[in-house]
């Protein structure tokens, strides 16, 4: 049996983590009231293939001490005109078995099988979103309040010579912020991990620390503030850390 997921398309505008972070808030909330939920890991965490790849295997291990129920399900991944993910669901990838049971301290491999052709010069992207299924293992108190635990990872096929390339520019949002827009042109993602605003001297003017996907033909903004320094206008160079530990440097100018 397929669970449903009603609450999918509204959290679509974000990356879904592990929501065992919730638990607090429902032990604030119910006070005294038990609070269950299970753990798990996923491993990779990101799901790398090439064209040739027809299928890959994804290692999910149960760390809690009780047996968990969880559904996985394949996500098309693309991004808003203001950055926003738009997740939905897919049949281009297939999922073996769609809902795991494992028991408690074991692990399960679950297979990804590509069903589609291989892409041409384009970077296919999207999302491998496993849930656990509280309803399908019920509490042993009747006090106990359930929370599931969801987990999502990006998926990449990506066919021969798929590149990034970025276009970024910097405008003024306050005296002492300004907003980065940049924009994918390439076939592959680019992530961003860390944004350094600097003056021609070199000396830094504002970071900001924060990994961001940008997709192919998609544009994200960043904030980057200096806290309560100003910005001065004029001329600038922003260097942003990527994923691979590279640097991509442009020169900006920043108005008064």
């Amino acid at each position: 049996m397929r669970y449903p997921i009603p609450t999918l398309k509204k959290a679509s505008s974000k990356i879904i983590s592990s929501l065992k972070l919730l638990a607090p808030v429902f032990l604030a909330s119910c006070l005294a009231t038990p609070v269950y939920a299970g753990m798990f890991s996923v491993t990779p965490v990101r799901i790398y293939m090439t064209p040739k790849d027809k299928a890959m295997a994804v290692t999910i291990t149960n760390e809690s001490d009780e047996d968990l129920v969880m559904q996985a399900d394949v996500y098309a991944w693309k991004q808003k005109p203001n950055g926003e993910d738009d997740l939905s669901l897919t049949e281009d990838l297939l999922v073996s078995p769609p809902i795991i049971k494992a028991q408690a301290k074991s692990h399960q491999v679950v297979r990804l099988a590509r069903l589609i052709p291989s892409p041409q010069g384009q970077q296919m992207t999207y999302r491998l979103i496993v849930r656990e299924i509280p309803e399908a293992n019920p509490a042993k108190n009747k006090m106990q309040l359930q929370v599931a635990l969801a987990f999502s990872m990006p998926i990449f096929i990506t066919p021969p010579g798929a590149k990034n390339k970025l276009d970024c520019i910097v405008e003024r949002a306050a005296s002492n912020a300004v907003n980065v827009v940049c924009e994918n042109t390439g076939s592959a993602y680019a992530q961003p991990l860390e944004f350094v605003l600097a003056n021609p001297a070199g000396d830094k003017l504002a970071s900001l620390e924060k990994a961001g996907y940008i997709l192919p033909a998609s544009k994200r903004g960043f904030e980057i503030k200096s806290g309560n320094k100003r910005i001065p206008g004029g001329k600038a160079k922003l260097t942003l850390r990527m994923d691979d530990e590279s640097r991509q440097i442009f020169d900006v100018v920043l108005a008064e």
